[in-house]
């Protein structure tokens, strides 16, 4: 194949072809392709676009870049959720669980945290000894006997799109609608699934902040799925405030365990609710989403989804124990009260400050690989819209040692303002199927 040529036509607008595509994705993974060549390939992606026909191709060249799972003989339905991510968000944690005691399987692929959110398997691993580590055989077994695995994308899984993020990343090309919509469902295909549902943020504290864009990738996700034969839904929710009540690893394990017990903030167990009783409708488990939503808030509050996660912990290496005595848990050694100093109605105007006050306490790595503190975090103590009086407590801040303290009040005094009472955005702004 031509490289150059390839690139030249993506570059002045024109249509690659399936042998192009397949072609360049098959080279690249090989090393037959040079990073800057593919950097030019992507740079060009992300000016002209992919019509319907070239994100189908690309999305399943992708996919078939390496393992492509298979669950056929598990005898339940097979189903996961994406989050484009937040500041708080930990709805995977207790929804994987409560799924999984509904009768469906979840083999949730989840990734780390960098940038302003934290991830999934970083928050897992606060939990002593739980292993996101798991290779192929390892997965498929945790999926068979728990009904759910938790891990991370292996080096066999999807390696196309491991290459292509961490070049978009370094490049600044990572708010391409195409190139986020075939990097999720790439992998997300290549779990096997029956059904799918995507949790797409808008808000400060979002990758895409403007709703329009974000509906834009709800769309593109949606058609892209069906033509492939996923069944998915998509819900656009809010990050123009945190999810729940803690941002930071082990704070968010603790608030997933009171929500797998039936309690907890009721923002969170609403999107648990909300996004289980999607896919058990989608896979048949339940007559509508409504009758799904009440199945997994009954798991929630009957103890089943709690026990099913104390299985997949155990499974995956993890001290179940910690669970019920989370002082087993890794914690910072020291809080501080962050008060406002004036009354007024508190609001968050800039939630992307928020996940910056967590880095400067090193709980959020600036680049792949780099240590952090699972211990630290913050615990939101208002509502939105709350009047309070000056010196009422609005952060409790999880610091180790005092490090980062400083940077972090300036960071929330960005995220927070203190004035007049406005409406919060609701959680949940729109629903789209196909």
């Amino acid at each position: 194949m031509d490289v150059r040529e390839a690139i030249r036509t993506k570059r002045d607008g024109g249509e690659l072809s399936v042998a192009q595509i397949e072609r360049f994705l098959g080279a690249y993974v090989a090393g037959e392709v040079e990073e800057y060549q593919a950097a030019a390939m992507l740079m060009a992606v992300f000016i002209q676009g992919l019509c319907a026909a070239e994100l189908e191709c690309w999305t399943r060249a992708m996919m078939n870049s390496g393992r492509v799972m298979s669950f056929a003989g598990l005898g339940r339905p097979v189903v996961d959720k994406h989050s484009t991510g937040g500041v708080g968000d930990k709805v995977s944690i207790p929804l994987a669980p409560a799924l999984a005691a509904c009768g469906v399987a979840v083999p949730m692929i989840s990734g780390r945290g960098l940038g302003h959110t934290g991830g999934t398997l970083d928050k897992l691993e606060a939990i002593p000894g739980f292993r996101t580590d798991l290779d192929a055989e390892q997965f498929a077994r945790a999926v068979a006997e728990v009904g759910l695995a938790l891990g991370a994308q292996t080096d066999d899984l999807v390696p196309a799109d491991r290459r292509l993020y961490a070049l978009r990343d370094a490049t600044g090309l990572v708010e391409s609608i195409p190139l986020i919509a075939s990097s999720i469902l790439s992998k997300k295909l290549a779990e096997g699934l029956d059904a799918l549902v995507l949790d797409v943020k808008f808000g400060s504290g979002a990758f895409l902040p403007d709703v329009e864009r974000g509906a834009e990738l709800a769309r593109t996700m949606i058609a892209l799925a069906e033509s492939m034969g996923l069944r998915t839904v998509a819900y656009q929710t809010t990050m123009a405030r945190p999810l729940g009540r803690t941002a930071g690893h082990t704070l968010e394990i603790e608030e997933s365990l009171e929500c797998l017990r039936g309690e907890g903030p009721a923002d969170l167990r609403e999107l648990v609710c909300t996004f289980g009783g999607e896919l058990l409708a989608s896979c048949g488990v339940a007559a509508n989403h409504e009758d799904g939503g009440a199945r997994i808030a009954a798991a929630l509050d009957d103890g089943t989804a709690f026990e099913t996660f104390e299985r997949a912990v155990e499974r995956q290496g993890g001290t179940s124990g910690a669970l019920e005595d989370t002082e087993r848990l890794p914690h910072a050694n020291g809080r501080y009260l962050w008060r406002t100093s004036r009354p007024g109605a508190a609001r968050y105007v800039d939630v992307r400050a928020l996940g910056s006050a967590i880095a400067s306490l090193g709980g959020v790595r600036a680049r792949p690989g780099e240590a952090i503190d699972l211990g630290v975090g913050l615990r939101f103590l208002f509502d939105e819209g709350q009047e309070l009086s000056a010196g009422d407590a609005l952060v409790e801040i999880h610091h180790r040692d005092g490090r980062g303290l400083e940077q972090a009040m300036a960071h929330l005094e960005r995220a927070i303002e203190i004035g007049e009472a406005v409406a919060p955005t609701p959680l949940v702004l729109a629903r789209f199927a196909s």
